[in-house]
């Protein structure tokens, strides 16, 4: 039976400090010409999967469901009202938290993420794993990959999702206490530590972006498989026939999978894809 798999990017297709490996690539291909379909599920936005070196793929779900893509089609794509992201833009400014605007034309950043951002996704990527980064690489990263805006350039209405720099775990609970009409999340550390917080519109979550997918291109739920390495993956895990947790994955994700690969960085991905019998012809 043909597969249609959905793969979380950082963690799980590509490692923390944003590499494909080789072997990733390799699973994918043989996988794709076997007939089987596979997609990304992951809170990029489009405008940052396309600054990365990711294999040929049929589609992709983009922030955190947000953003669906079959073969270049867009099937959904629901965004803030400018309302919203001023609401949000201006509830950061107050409390002083860096803040990214995930749109596809690219990733908007404030004055406040050039300050924290470098050290923030230095300790993210550290955590992670990543035994490369230091500020001023991060520094030349955002400078290169995001886009300065202020004031009311922030005041966007093309925005996908939201992510903030956070003070303390407080500034995501008071964000989950105010911003009542969307979805708050977090991410960014090992196991489930918190460095940012996350916003979504409400109703956008990765289960219901494969439910819209399966909707559009005749695959059903017994044909699917997802792959994750955190707790924002589980959305995923609802709704898939069978869940592989990536062997550098937190707790959750591995309590609730129904087989444990290996790390990214140790051929987790292809590993995984041979296991399922992906690279093997149907009689």
């Amino acid at each position: 039976m043909k597969k249609i798999i959905f793969l979380d990017v950082d963690g799980t297709l590509i490692d923390y400090e944003t590499k494909t490996p080789a072997s990733a690539k390799e699973a994918v291909r043989l996988a794709r010409e076997n007939g089987h379909r596979v997609y990304i599920c992951t809170g990029c936005s489009k405008a940052e999967i396309l600054q990365r070196d990711l294999p040929e793929l049929d589609g992709m779900i983009g922030a955190n469901g947000g953003y669906v893509e079959d073969n270049g089609e867009v099937i959904l794509h629901k965004s803030f009202t400018v309302e919203q992201t001023k609401r949000v833009a201006d509830w950061c400014a107050e409390r002083k938290l860096g803040i990214i605007l995930e749109c596809n034309s690219g990733r908007y950043i404030d004055r406040n993420f050039l300050e924290q951002g470098p050290d923030t996704m230095v300790k993210y990527m550290r955590h992670k794993g990543g035994t490369g980064a230091d500020r001023e690489m991060m520094v030349e990263r955002i400078k290169a990959n995001y886009i300065f805006a202020e004031g009311e350039e922030l005041y966007r209405d093309d925005v996908n999702k939201i992510s903030f720099v956070l003070s303390s775990y407080q500034d995501h609970l008071d964000s989950k206490a105010y911003f009542t009409d969307m979805i708050a999340n977090t991410w960014g550390g090992k196991g489930e530590t918190a460095l940012f917080g996350d916003l979504s519109p409400q109703g956008i979550t990765k289960k219901a972006a494969i439910e819209r997918i399966l909707e559009h291109t005749g695959f059903t739920q017994p044909q699917t498989v997802s792959f994750g390495d955190a707790k924002i993956d589980l959305s995923m895990f609802e709704i898939c026939a069978f869940n592989v947790a990536m062997g550098n994955g937190g707790p959750e994700i591995k309590e609730a999978a129904d087989y444990i690969t290996t790390d990214v960085n140790d051929d987790g991905l292809y590993n995984a894809f041979r296991y399922l019998g992906l690279f093997e012809k149907e009689a």
